[in-house]
């Protein structure tokens, strides 16, 4: 089922102490949460893995999930830094992001490996984040379609129909990452209904969420856009108010749908 959602990813910033308690207390307790979630948004934050539990414990009882940032492919065993879904389950997350392309880039993970992670995840009681997106060169070689069709249809291969039907995609323009550049209303639409369509040939209909330099002012746009589901936001979601906005532009949105 398509749900909205809303996705802050923290990425390696904020660490356990004082300012990281200030900055969640405030998002905590901000009323953009409270109105996303009577709208019925999904919002959720992805902190760095040694505040997941201190944050998923400040955040009880409140409407915002926690996620992983990335999970490992197996349960437990002889892997050094790694962190298992089932570790991320137990610290509080109940959502994880897997083939970010940051983690495709510095990590080298492929899509066979994305479509592992995915397995699982879900195997560990979480919602995986499918991401998927395209780099500058390969939009400018007019490949896009392919290369994002190649990450989708190379990750089911692995996870299959049943844990894709249980997950989310998330559209990163790697291009867009970071950089203040968003793709145009055409260039997202494009994308996302090339997503839906690559997704309904394998039987599957979820969440596509659009991600790359989501900011207060161009949420609204991107989210009137007929195939986006909500954003994963970079930056934007380590400022509580700024998040905040972001989510109005979400609630706006969908309580007027």
């Amino acid at each position: 089922m398509r749900r909205p959602i809303v996705a802050g990813n923290w990425k390696m910033n904020t660490e356990p102490g004082p300012s990281l308690d200030a900055m969640v207390s405030a998002l905590a307790h901000h009323p953009s949460i409270l109105r996303a979630h009577h709208a019925g948004i999904t919002v959720i934050v992805a902190p760095p893995f040694l505040s997941i539990a201190t944050v998923a414990q400040s955040m009880h009882g409140t409407a915002v999930h926690i996620a992983g940032q990335n999970c490992h492919h197996e349960e437990s065993g002889p892997y050094t830094g790694e962190v298992s879904a089932q570790a991320l389950f137990a610290s509080g997350a109940t959502w994880v992001l897997v083939g970010h392309s940051e983690r495709r880039r510095d990590a080298y993970e492929d899509d066979a490996l994305v479509g592992k992670k995915a397995v699982a995840a879900v195997r560990g009681g979480l919602t995986p984040i499918i991401c998927v997106g395209e780099t500058l060169e390969q939009r400018t070689a007019g490949i896009t379609h392919n290369v994002i069709a190649g990450q989708l249809l190379g990750a089911l291969a692995i996870a299959g129909r049943d844990v894709f039907a249980a997950s989310v995609i998330a559209y990163e323009p790697v291009w867009a990452i970071g950089t203040g550049l968003a793709a145009t209303p055409e260039q997202a639409q494009d994308v996302h209904n090339h997503i839906r369509n690559v997704l309904a040939s394998a039987g599957v209909s979820i969440p596509v969420l659009y991600g790359g330099s989501v900011t207060p002012e161009n949420a609204m746009e991107l989210f009137s856009i007929e195939d986006i589901d909500g954003a994963l936001v970079g930056g934007a979601s380590l400022k509580p108010d700024s998040f905040g906005a972001i989510l109005d532009a979400a609630e706006a949105t969908w309580r007027v749908a």
